[in-house]
């Protein structure tokens, strides 16, 4: 059985969305959610689900092995960043290389960087007038979306479309291929 760690930082969607995937599959499960958020909805997500969720400070994360030593005792075939806004330190990288992976909402290598996330990302979408955005799944370096790219889905963008209705198809996306990428990945 492969196990999963998910790290979120904020409503849990896909969180939520990767543990109802998993749920009674025999190859694999999510074993515990973690945040850097103690009010993310995410956190209530993971308990009405029976998953095991906790939240650490930046200290835990970057200064200490806290959070470290909390994934070498769950011991995770795979760590999924779901919607997590903070760098990921390069000791964790290290401790599991190419087992740490990212999704993010834009085609990068465009839109990526510190401060492109959730709805930043979109609204730069819609100012800039491209006709197309989508997901990527990558792999996760010590630098800010910038790891090997794992898969790509994309989907257009109308002149007419606000950034929420990008925000609408991007979730659309995530909720659809993010956990069958995650599956393939593990087996």
């Amino acid at each position: 059985m492969k196990r999963i760690v998910i790290f979120a930082s904020g409503s849990g969607t896909n969180a939520e969305n990767l543990i109802k995937f998993f749920h009674n599959r025999e190859n694999a499960s999510v074993i515990q959610v973690l945040t850097n958020n103690p009010h993310a909805k995410v956190l209530d997500r993971a308990k009405k689900l029976k998953v095991s969720a906790l939240s650490f400070n930046k200290i835990a994360f970057t200064e200490t092995d806290d959070v470290l030593n909390i994934l070498r005792n769950s011991k995770p075939d795979l760590i999924v960043l779901a919607g997590f806004l903070w760098m990921f330190p390069k000791k964790i990288i290290n401790e599991f290389p190419n087992k740490v992976i990212n999704i993010h909402p834009a085609l990068l290598p465009k839109y990526g960087g510190k401060g492109m996330y959730g709805m930043n990302v979109h609204e730069a979408i819609v100012t800039n007038k491209e006709n197309e955005t989508g997901i990527t799944i990558h792999y996760v370096n010590e630098h800010y979306d910038e790891g090997a790219i794992i898969f790509q889905a994309k989907c257009a963008v109308l002149e007419t479309d606000s950034a929420q209705d990008v925000a609408d198809k991007i979730h659309e996306l995530e909720m659809e291929h993010f956990p069958k990428v995650v599956e393939k990945l593990l087996t």
